[in-house]
């Protein structure tokens, strides 16, 4: 593999990164336990799905009702961006308290709410943002700590996420049965609290507290290889979050029973952890940008060919389990390689400027799916074929956006 000079490239101020140490070890670890509360449950919105078409909103169709975990990806998007800016001039512990708290707050909410529209304000809007507040500065945080080793130390904070989406399908599906709706989000809410809670006590910045800067950054679009990676990652976010949310509903469409669909989603969200970790490990030898690009293109590839032809329960696990490694991986790498291409004073605003761009095909994804399901009258091939397509779409824009940080092909990029 030859050596990109990128690296000396992109660090173009007097910063010294520690690449490790207790504070740097702590700000990792922070970050793995706010991800599991808050983006783990934000990966789990497909056991709301499913139990919503049952009980509460059993009168609204499946696209309506995904306009609840489209919003939460929205909020958390579109705040990325004045989030980052924010934590560029304050850091992160002010931010993540403000997170816990609306955290706490959109889950209290959530279990005492009746009407469709207080489903969108509390668990659409109101807990996506909270998961923002929570998300961006725990991982802006831990690129002040590395750069050497920052694509694994973000990918073991954010397999935090993957596995908290494992484990919250189970204990929200088994609170459900046993206690009742509004008490298992009550119980939910408080628990997790407590972890958020303490996910901010662990994180911290080593950035000096900069002037503040625009939200927006317009010289940042003017960076062909930002707008290359934001182009793709639009494309991308418009059909990666799909199989998320339909997968407990597509398993009882092919007669899996109940119980077991749940499980289903776990089984993909588990696949994300390990695809988390293992490419980001991977990537800080042969390159993050040489690893994001297969990944993004082989979640859509295994959409269009696994999925599409699963008609029982062993191969629905296979796409879940394989899904769930490059859709993770995708994850785990986009915040490594925005960095890798930006000042260390602006790595706040230019990661959250990227996720607040992808917010609005976030937001359209799942309800763009389910109207695909409506109007084929519940046959699942065209928003299969939907959700892959954008998917490897968004991965040759990002092959443009690694070409042009280093032509080479075998360069380390």
């Amino acid at each position: 593999m030859i050596e990109s000079n990128v690296d000396s490239q992109i660090t173009r101020c007097d910063h010294t990164y520690p690449e490790g140490g207790w504070r740097a070890n702590l700000a990792v670890l922070g970050a793995f336990i706010a991800l599991f509360f808050s983006f783990g449950q934000m990966n789990a919105f497909g056991t709301f799905q499913a139990w919503y078409a049952g009980h509460q909103l059993q009168h609204l169709p499946a696209s309506t009702i995904s306009w609840i975990g489209s919003l939460q990806l929205w909020a958390f998007f579109f705040s990325g961006a004045p989030i980052g800016r924010l934590f560029d001039e304050h850091g992160p512990k002010g931010l993540m308290i403000a997170g816990t708290i609306c955290y706490v707050g959109s889950m209290m909410l959530t279990s005492v709410c009746r009407e469709y529209y207080q489903y969108i304000l509390c668990q659409g809007v109101l807990f996506g943002l909270g998961v923002g507040l929570l998300f961006y500065p725990s991982l802006a945080s831990i690129s002040t700590h590395f750069s050497k080793y920052r694509a694994t130390a973000i990918g073991i904070a954010i397999a935090g996420s993957g596995l908290g989406g494992v484990v919250y399908p189970v204990v929200i599906e088994s609170l459900f049965e046993h206690i009742g709706f509004g008490w298992g989000v009550r119980t939910i809410g408080l628990s997790s609290g407590v972890g958020c809670a303490i996910a901010t006590l662990l994180v911290s910045s080593l950035s000096t507290h900069n002037m503040p800067g625009p939200y927006f950054d317009i010289q940042t679009i003017k960076d062909t290889r930002f707008a290359l990676l934001a182009a793709g990652s639009w494309f991308v976010a418009l059909g990666l979050f799909i199989p998320f949310f339909y997968i407990v509903d597509y398993a009882k469409h092919i007669s899996v029973p109940d119980h077991t669909s749940f499980s289903v989603l776990a089984v993909l969200n588990a696949g994300g952890v390990l695809g988390r970790i293992a490419p980001a490990y991977l990537s800080d030898t042969i390159g993050r940008f040489n690893l994001l690009t297969p990944a993004a293109f082989l979640s859509g590839l295994t959409c269009i060919t696994i999925w599409l032809m699963a008609r029982g329960l062993t191969a629905l696990m296979l796409f879940a389990a394989t899904y769930g490694f490059f859709s993770g991986a995708f994850i785990a790498l986009i915040t490594p390689c925005v960095a890798q291409i930006s000042d260390f004073e602006r790595l706040g605003v230019r990661i959250g400027m990227l996720y607040s761009i992808i917010s609005f095909p976030s937001l359209f994804g799942g309800p763009v799916a389910g109207a695909l399901l409506t109007r084929d009258h519940g046959r699942y091939l065209a928003m299969i074929i939907f959700s892959g397509s954008t998917v490897m779409l968004g991965s040759l824009f990002i092959l443009g956006a690694r070409l042009l940080v280093d032509r080479r092909i075998l360069a380390r990029v």
